[in-house]
């Protein structure tokens, strides 16, 4: 169908139109997702498909739906700088979506989720193509995208320590091993991720230190590599700091980052 047809569907307020099966729809709205066209992937094919997920649309075919995203993981996986990108972008977030509604409904068993989440983790740290914004085609921000799904996935009842703790590796994992400086938002976007693992209070603070000192070796290494973990614990003490949230341990946590911080910059080294 005509990207007209999908306009007029956002302009109905985006409920389901009932002229053609939901299967059908769906499909054509997934295939939307790896578009290099940003107005429909971006602009039509996510926030209807995330719309519906998060009005029940999806609560009988929830598993379904969420196979088919973490599908979409796998395809073009370890290329670089191909329109591929974008469906592996946006099927995560419309997994993030089902992850959410999950949460929020209780409609999937542990087993789906927990699925759900090796495949996020799998591709996340497979993932090459780390462009943020692409001239001409719009958002790509794999990276970021990611992070949302983790955030997402950390908010879920079926996580417990031990996936938690994985979820803070995976991140650590990403900032340490990669050598794409993240220009485009990403490290916040991941700080936001290590807070929502963080707000649940169950990973303990002998945990979070080790993991806080993996990201400081990175962000004080000399010769500096990408200035990604850097950026990133700037981003959590300001979220920890000032932000909304207010996670259990936040003193520690704070002073843990603030020590983080010292050891890796020079102008807060102590005199």
């Amino acid at each position: 169908m005509s990207g007209a047809y999908w306009k007029q569907v956002i302009d109905d307020g985006l409920h389901v139109p009932t002229d053609r099966p939901l299967d059908e729809l769906t499909a054509e709205l997934t295939s939307m997702l790896g578009s290099p066209d940003a107005d429909l992937r971006d602009g039509i094919a996510y926030p209807t498909l995330a719309t519906w997920v998060e009005r029940g649309v999806y609560d009988d075919l929830l598993t379904g739906l969420g196979d088919g995203m973490a599908a979409g993981l796998t395809v073009g996986l370890g290329e670089e700088g191909t329109d591929t990108v974008f469906r592996r972008s946006f099927s995560v977030l419309v997994l993030a979506e089902a992850v959410v509604r999950d949460t929020t409904a209780e409609l999937v068993p542990a087993t789906t989720v927990l699925r759900w989440g090796d495949q996020v983790v799998g591709w996340y740290l497979r993932e090459r193509d780390l462009r943020g914004f692409v001239e001409g085609k719009g958002w790509a921000h794999a990276c970021a995208h990611g992070a949302d799904a983790i955030g997402a996935l950390a908010g879920s009842r079926h996580l417990g320590v031990h996936e938690l703790t994985v979820l803070l590796d995976v991140v650590a994992d990403r900032v340490v091993e990669g050598r794409t400086p993240l220009v485009a938002g990403e490290p916040d976007r991941m700080a936001a991720a290590v807070m929502a693992v963080l707000g649940r209070g169950v990973v303990p603070m002998s945990v979070v230190e080790p993991w806080l000192s993996r990201v400081a070796a990175e962000a004080g290494a000399e010769p500096p590599t990408t200035g990604n973990a850097q950026q990133l614990l700037r981003s959590l003490y300001l979220l920890l700091a000032v932000g909304p949230d207010r996670p259990p341990h936040r003193a520690d946590l704070v002073l843990a980052t603030v020590d983080a911080l010292r050891a890796t910059n020079h102008l807060l080294a102590a005199r």
